[in-house]
Order: C-alpha cells, then sequence, then structure tokens
C-alpha cells in the first residue's frame, strides 16, 4: 500500500508540474503573440495599407488556423502561430486606423474596447484559476451557442440590420467568454496539454471580443451623434 500511495503521489506530483509547464508556456506564448499582433496592426495602420477584405480574411484565417493544427506537435507550431496572429494584427490595422482617424472619440473606443478585452480576460482567467472549477460542462451550451452564431452571422449579411449586428457581437463576447473558461479549465485539470493550441483559442477568443466590443461602442457613439 505505501509503494501504491507513494506511486499516486509521484503520479500527482508529475501531473500539477506538468499543468504549470502548459500553463506557463501558454500565457508566455500568448503574450508574444498579442504583442506580435499589436506590432503588425500598428504597422499596416500607420502605412494606411487596405484591409484584405472579407473573403481573404475568412480564408487567410482558416488556412493558418489549419496549419496550426497540423504543425502543433512540432516546432514550426511556433512559426505558424505567430503567422496567424500577425495576419490577424494586419487586418485590424485599417480597422482601428479608421476608428482612430475619428479623432479622440475614436482613440477613446480602441481604449475603451482594450480596457473591457483586459478586464474580462484576467476576470474569467482569475475565476477559473482560483477555483479551480472544471468548466467542460459548458460544451453542450457553447456547441448551441455556435450554431446560433452561424445563423445570426448568414442572417446579419442579408438583412445587415443594426439591431442584429449588436446581438451577434454580444453572442460573440458570449461565446469567446466561455472558451476562455473551458481553455484555462482544460489546462488546469489535464484535458489540453499542448500549449500551442491553448494560446491559439485563448488568442482568437481575446480578438472576438476586442472587435465585438469596438463594433458595439462605435454603435452606441453613432447612436449618440
Amino acid at each position: 500500500m505505501s509503494n501504491q500511495a507513494h506511486i499516486s503521489t509521484t503520479q500527482r506530483g508529475e501531473s500539477v508540474l506538468q499543468t504549470n509547464k502548459v500553463l506557463r508556456n501558454t500565457y508566455m506564448l500568448l503574450g508574444l503573440t498579442l504583442a506580435f499582433s499589436a506590432l503588425t496592426a500598428f504597422l499596416s495602420a500607420s502605412m494606411g495599407l487596405p484591409h484584405p477584405g472579407f473573403i481573404i480574411t475568412l480564408v487567410g484565417f482558416y488556412g493558418l488556423l489549419f496549419l496550426v493544427h497540423k504543425t502543433a506537435n512540432s516546432a514550426m507550431g511556433l512559426v505558424s502561430v505567430f503567422a496567424l496572429t500577425g495576419f490577424m494584427g494586419y487586418t485590424l490595422g485599417p480597422i482601428l486606423g479608421m476608428i482612430s482617424a475619428i479623432g479622440p472619440a475614436g482613440d477613446q473606443i480602441i481604449m475603451t474596447a482594450l480596457g473591457g478585452t483586459a478586464l474580462i480576460f484576467f476576470a474569467l482567467s482569475a475565476y477559473v484559476l482560483t477555483t479551480k472549477k472544471d468548466m467542460s460542462f459548458l460544451g453542450g451550451m457553447m456547441m448551441a451557442l455556435f450554431v446560433v452564431l452561424i445563423v445570426a452571422f448568414i442572417a446579419n449579411i442579408f438583412l445587415n440590420m443594426p439591431a442584429l449586428q449588436l446581438t451577434l457581437s454580444a453572442l460573440f463576447i458570449l461565446f469567446s467568454a466561455g472558451a476562455i473558461l473551458m481553455q484555462t479549465s482544460a489546462i488546469i485539470h489535464g484535458g489540453e496539454r499542448n500549449y500551442v493550441l491553448a494560446t491559439v483559442t485563448l488568442y482568437v477568443s481575446i480578438y472576438n471580443i476586442f472587435i465585438s466590443l469596438i463594433q458595439i461602442l462605435l454603435a452606441f457613439a453613432g447612436g449618440d451623434e
């Protein structure tokens, strides 16, 4: 019994060390990719580069996301992650440039969205890390919400209703918040051992929250004018 207890204790210790390693690597890589994405966004905005358009953005995002998943277990995974986040930063640059051109109100919208995104991310992460709660029960709700998002997105293409766009942005924030909760929980409970994939999930969630907050703030700012 003592040997079994010793083995069990050793296994738990190794599991904790592995979890801490994945968590540390994930947050380190996330910080680097966010910084790199911010740099590419700044460069594309300052150089006045045009937005690539909806189709190219969609193809580029899913193509690079596929590449990340294919290379996640190799050294090329890191290159793929920076390629994806750099591309997403580039697509964000022209949008931020147009908003900033509005004047002080535009800059305020960007800063408010940045602050709101940071607050949401840190609050959700801190909740899971402190409570150690298993958030896998959100899986069913996330799947249902994903279907709703797809339907609402397609409907918005044809209807182009401001109210529907606002609802879609709010749903994206809710879905991304759920993804952050689930991904962080998966890391600390051993369900995610690849920090490259974990980083991409968190990055995309943060990106979606930021974009959605900007859309909501722009809508309300426009309504006040």
